[in-house]
């Protein structure tokens, strides 16, 4: 999906869905195999405490300052 909206903005989107169509590429192959294996992923613990009630993301560097750093060498 994300290379039909890609295609699109690049106004080739008709060509990238003819190619797709040729191929045979189907709305099912966009689901994720992790949806197929279990399909009652919905009902599992796992994923309702990665989802909602995941710790805070603490990131390796501080994107805001080496964007600062940058401006500041260029």
């Amino acid at each position: 999906m994300a290379a039909i909206v890609a295609a699109d903005e690049l106004g080739i989107s008709n060509e990238v869905k003819e190619y797709y169509r040729k191929k045979g590429v189907k709305w099912y192959h966009f689901i994720p195999y992790f949806m197929v294996k279990d399909p009652f992923f919905l009902f599992r613990d796992k994923f309702w405490s990665r989802t909602f009630l995941e710790k805070d993301y603490k990131p390796k560097f501080d994107y805001h300052t080496l964007q600062s750093e940058s401006k500041l060498q260029s």
